[in-house]
């Protein structure tokens, strides 16, 4: 079986949990933290695949180190190490997360902008596009991309709203190009 296959196998058993104890938000954000803790330090990676840090010393460096997460999250980095799976892991949060979001009828979208965005510009993105995106609500990301002329461009999954000047300028080009021929 494929680690994918794996990682979402773990992340259903996960959310079904997390689902019964209401505390899916929770669990979410604790696990990101997880993630971007794993996706920083290559040092910590290396120790829990490493074969002769004994799984015993590998859960509890985990449960000191990640003093504050709730029972649902710890138990299930435990479980990764017993069964030697913290290959796993970051698949894992992954398909977590895109099961708490569809579950609470949400979505991640990710607003490129040439500046960073306020929060009152932040919020009426999030109301407009959730309509657009057939959810309740939006979490934005902001990324400011210095080679953008002006405008926005959001992305919500696989869909992209370009509103930026470029794809403008390049909507006017083709219309005179397809008016001339």
């Amino acid at each position: 079986m494929s680690n994918q296959a794996v990682a979402n196998r773990y992340a259903s058993a996960l959310f079904q949990l997390a689902k019964e104890k209401h505390d899916l938000k929770k669990v979410n954000e604790e696990l990101q933290v997880v993630k971007n803790v794993v996706e920083s330090t290559p040092e910590l990676v290396q120790f829990l695949t490493h074969p002769k840090v004994t799984v015993a010393q590998k859960q509890a460096f985990i449960k000191e180190s990640f003093k504050g997460l709730s029972d649902v999250s710890l138990n299930a980095l435990l479980m990764l190490i017993d069964r030697k799976r913290t290959d796993i892991l970051v698949p894992m949060v992954n398909k977590y997360k895109e099961l708490a979001y569809e579950a609470q009828d949400m979505a991640e979208a990710i607003v490129y902008s040439t500046k960073p965005l306020t929060e009152k510009e932040q919020d009426h993105i999030a109301k407009v596009f959730a309509k657009k995106a057939k959810k309740s609500k939006l979490e934005l990301k902001n990324i400011v991309d210095s080679e953008l002329i002006g405008g926005i461009k959001i992305r919500i999954g696989d869909r992209i709203y370009d509103g930026t000047v470029k794809a403008q300028l390049d909507k006017l080009e083709r219309n005179i190009v397809a008016g001339t021929r």
